[in-house]
């Protein structure tokens, strides 16, 4: 296939090597034009993925325009809070049956839309049927150097999520097939808020019952979000729910964990962003999600703490407090 990845962050680069690693006709788009032209010419990309050869068939351009035209499939990368302007530049030149696969992971702020639902506000409800959510339990940089891993594709459309998982398969990375895109993308924008306190919890020392605990209670409120905006409960308790959420509340990669980690050591978050050359998804999903639970009558308070640590100044310790201090109730309330 001829495929255009949108998005040359550390995750986008990654998926762009196993694609090319496929077999695929791959262009990797930058935003940063110094970054095309590095890969270009050292076939690595410094800024995110430093230390891993680029594969040689892969092609790198900053025009939107030429990453997409003719392709048969456009993977979206770039941070949820942009895409609604990326996908209205290159709508244009989209192919009219190209597959839309995103990898971003988020609402976005304002609207409180899912990518599921920007998808279809700028290219038309009918752009769902060739739309894949691709989310689960996977590390850029261990996808890069091919450790095996395994992730979801969410569709309406099973033909379309079929198609995605040839496309991306092979020996050491495996994709699973799924009709719930709204759970795909969902598991994929909240896990980031979870591993954030996740993250606070370890720098203050909390240890290991503490962490169980929030990946347990934030895993539950995944599930009521995603049951309130119609998503199956099975997808939470799969690769694109419990699986990341896991992955990204206990690995050292990840950078929600490591953005948490030092709010509860007592650092500032503007500090802390700004030292980090990635984005941290979940700084921004903490508010939308947050604000989204509101809108919905949906109980989140691990979200809403997290939330209130990261934008009103809580310190950490006051929101463990007011956590353990709730009414009492049954587990499965």
């Amino acid at each position: 296939m001829k495929i255009a990845v949108i998005g040359a962050g550390s995750w986008g680069t990654a998926l762009a090597l196993v694609l090319a690693g496929n077999g695929h006709e791959v262009c990797l788009w930058a935003y940063e034009s110094e970054l095309v032209t590095g890969m270009q010419v050292n076939r690595v990309n410094h800024l995110f993925l430093a230390g891993v050869a680029l594969h040689p068939a892969m092609t790198f351009t900053n025009d939107l325009n030429t990453a997409v035209k003719d392709c048969e499939l456009v993977l979206l990368v770039t941070p949820t809070q942009v895409l609604r302007g990326v996908l209205g530049k290159l709508a244009a030149t989209l192919a009219p049956n190209a597959l839309l696969v995103n990898a971003s992971k988020g609402i976005e702020l304002g609207t409180l839309c899912t990518v599921s639902q920007i998808v279809s506000q700028v290219l038309g409800e009918a752009a769902l049927d060739r739309y894949v959510a691709l989310s689960g339990p996977t590390f850029a940089k261990e996808v890069a150097v091919g450790l095996p891993s395994l992730i979801v594709a969410g569709s309406r459309n099973q033909v379309a999520a079929q198609q995605v998982q040839a496309a991306f398969s092979n020996r050491v990375f495996r994709v699973y097939s799924s009709d719930d895109s709204v759970g795909v993308e969902l598991g994929g924008a909240t896990k980031n808020v979870i591993a954030i306190a996740a993250g606070i919890s370890d720098g203050l020392g909390f240890g290991h019952n503490t962490r169980a605990a929030l990946i347990t209670r934030g895993l539950a409120e995944m599930r009521r979000l995603g049951r309130a905006l119609g998503a199956q409960d099975a997808t939470f308790a799969g690769l694109a729910g419990m699986g990341d959420l896991v992955l990204t509340c206990t690995g050292d990669l990840s950078r929600n964990r490591t953005v948490g980690m030092k709010l509860g050591q007592g650092q500032k978050l503007t500090d802390i962003l700004a030292e980090m050359r990635m984005v941290a998804e979940g700084v921004k999903s903490a508010e939308s999600v947050n604000a989204l639970a509101q809108r919905l009558g949906v109980e989140m308070p691990i979200t809403a703490k997290v939330y209130e640590i990261l934008h009103c100044d809580m310190s950490a310790r006051q929101a463990v407090l007011e956590l353990m201090a709730r009414d009492l109730k049954a587990e499965h309330a």
